[in-house]
């Protein structure tokens, strides 16, 4: 199923991490993402019914990169409107507890749909050299791990990052 089939015609809340460690932050790629096919991004997802923020990302963070981590602090919200997507990302900072980095999964999507293809550090370095289309909004609009944890209010950059 591709994600437009998914996600397409519905606002779509999502929680994000961002997890610094040694001066580099966990992303997350993804295929099926992106004007080149792959979109590196915070690890996160959708929020489920019933559940709080922080459960929801702990959740996610569980599920994509094997980790256990504490929710911190809120940092921003942003914004993706790209009909048919439509999503309002809520980012926060967390730290890591406990666990080993995995590359793990998507439950919204069969064991052959997967979209998940790698989890790592990366450095900023890394990210600036990243193609724009490769990598979510928000590491086009700031360029270092201060800006990014600096960041507060409602943003809404664009790309073409759903294809």
């Amino acid at each position: 199923m591709s994600i437009k089939k998914k996600f397409g015609g519905k606002v779509r809340i999502r929680v994000c991490g961002v997890c610094i460690v040694d001066e580099q932050i966990l992303m997350v790629k993804h295929r099926g993402l992106g004007e080149r096919g792959i979109l590196w991004i915070p690890p996160g997802g959708g929020v489920e019914y019933g559940s709080s923020l922080d459960q929801n990302l702990i959740r996610e963070f569980k599920e994509e990169t094997g980790l256990e981590i504490k929710v911190t602090k809120f940092l921003f919200i942003h914004e993706y409107l790209m009909p048919p997507i439509h999503a309002i990302e809520l980012f926060y900072e967390v730290k890591r507890l406990a666990g080993k980095i995995i590359t793990g999964y998507d439950p919204e999507f069969t064991t052959s749909d997967q979209i998940i293809e790698q989890v790592k550090y990366m450095s900023f370095e890394e990210l600036n050299k990243t193609h724009p289309y490769e990598k979510h909004q928000i590491f086009g609009h700031c360029r270092s791990i201060n800006q990014l944890l600096n960041l507060s209010g409602y943003f809404k950059f664009e790309n073409n990052s759903i294809k």
